[in-house]
């Protein structure tokens, strides 16, 4: 059985926890403290030197990036619905997942990490650089949800797992985006019942 190291905290664990769900691939869920730095562990370390969650292992595979982990779950169980084969949707979900890596997460981190997780460290310079990226990026979003249900069409992949994640963290530190696209696209992936059992306020710690 696979092995999943997770923490409900993280916004890249839950959504791959959200794709396991979905399909009802049977995994082994181990929590990853982090008040008790069990994350920095030399036994959670020799599965993930990042000290970081999620990591995933499938017997010789150790896989320790979120969104790796989403594409070779798509790869090995042939996700065509969830990471399209089609050229143009393939394009978009794989903008859609680097744009997220590459843009949103620095941001996220920067708002949520010290507002909520780490107050006590003031670092106001990077709270208010977060929210500033914030204030352009929506948009960016938005924009590409515009006459869409979801990032690559009207049926969801694994692009909308992984941005809606980081908005959900957002809502920790009360930053989610108020936007008309973005507010309907988020109800559209939080009814999606393997989701729903990620959304924080639904998990166990």
């Amino acid at each position: 059985m696979h092995k999943f190291y997770s923490n409900p905290m993280s916004q890249h664990a839950r959504r791959v926890r959200a794709l396991l769900e979905i399909i009802g691939i049977p995994h082994e869920l181990i929590n990853v403290g982090f008040e008790d730095d069990e994350y920095m562990s030399d036994a959670y370390m020799a599965i993930n030197p990042n000290h970081q969650v999620p990591s995933f292992i499938d017997g010789d595979i150790k896989i320790f990036e979120s969104n790796a982990i989403l594409r070779y779950l798509c790869h090995k169980y042939e996700l065509d619905d969830w990471y399209p084969n089609l050229l143009e949707k393939r394009a978009l979900v794989e903008q859609w997942l680097d744009w997220g890596q590459c843009r949103l997460a620095q941001p996220v981190m920067n708002i949520v990490l010290y507002t909520v997780f780490m107050p006590q460290l003031n670092n106001q310079e990077a709270i208010k650089s977060g929210h500033a990226a914030m204030k352009e990026l929506a948009p960016i979003l938005s924009a590409g949800l515009e006459g869409k249900d979801f990032l690559a069409g009207n049926t969801p992949t694994i692009a909308d797992l992984a941005i809606s994640s980081s908005i959900i963290q957002l809502a920790f530190a009360d930053a989610a985006p108020v936007d008309r696209n973005i507010n309907n696209w988020m109800d559209r992936v939080c009814s999606i019942p393997g989701v729903q059992v990620t959304l924080p306020q639904n998990q166990a710690a």
